[in-house]
């Protein structure tokens, strides 16, 4: 005798795919990372600039290298370059920030600055990442100086042609 039960159809096509396939990864659980001090730490570069970040509660003080942000940094549009994570993040009368910077510029050393002012905050604030993000602010810039070339005046530029 035969057995009465029917077994469903074997999907074809798309239907078939469904189930395989690997299984979605959750997005990152990002969570507060605070030192004893209860500051957030984080490191930016830009160009040869290494800035080193700490953020804390605060009154919106900002210090680089010993020294406030208008006396180190003269240039209007550099002071705006540091403070563009805390504005947008309308955080700019709550956190001091403290920070090193060596290397480059002074253009490089701010956007170190601002590198690591954005990892700090995120550090501080996890939830500060999906403001920051999309204005770029978490993606350090990778474009350095091109090295110098045997040949060649600088790193592309040829010595000036001469007939005699």
């Amino acid at each position: 005798m035969t057995d009465a039960t029917t077994e469903a159809p074997a999907a074809t096509g798309f239907d078939a795919l469904k189930g395989m396939g690997t299984v979605e990864a959750e997005a990152p659980v990002h969570v507060q990372k605070l030192d004893a001090q209860g500051r957030a730490y984080s490191t930016g570069k830009r160009k040869n600039a290494v800035a080193r970040v700490w953020v804390k509660r605060g009154s919106g003080k900002i210090t680089v290298n010993g020294k406030e942000l208008n006396a180190y940094f003269a240039r209007p549009v550099l002071q705006m370059m540091v403070a563009q994570p805390l504005n947008v993040t309308d955080r700019a009368t709550q956190y001091d920030v403290v920070c090193t910077v060596e290397g480059s510029g002074l253009s490089g050393q701010a956007g170190a600055i601002r590198h690591g002012l954005s990892h700090a905050l995120t550090h501080y604030e996890p939830e500060l990442r999906k403001v920051l993000k999309p204005h770029g602010f978490l993606t350090r810039d990778s474009r350095v100086v091109e090295r110098k070339k045997y040949g060649r005046a600088k790193a592309r530029r040829s010595f000036q042609f001469s007939k005699r």
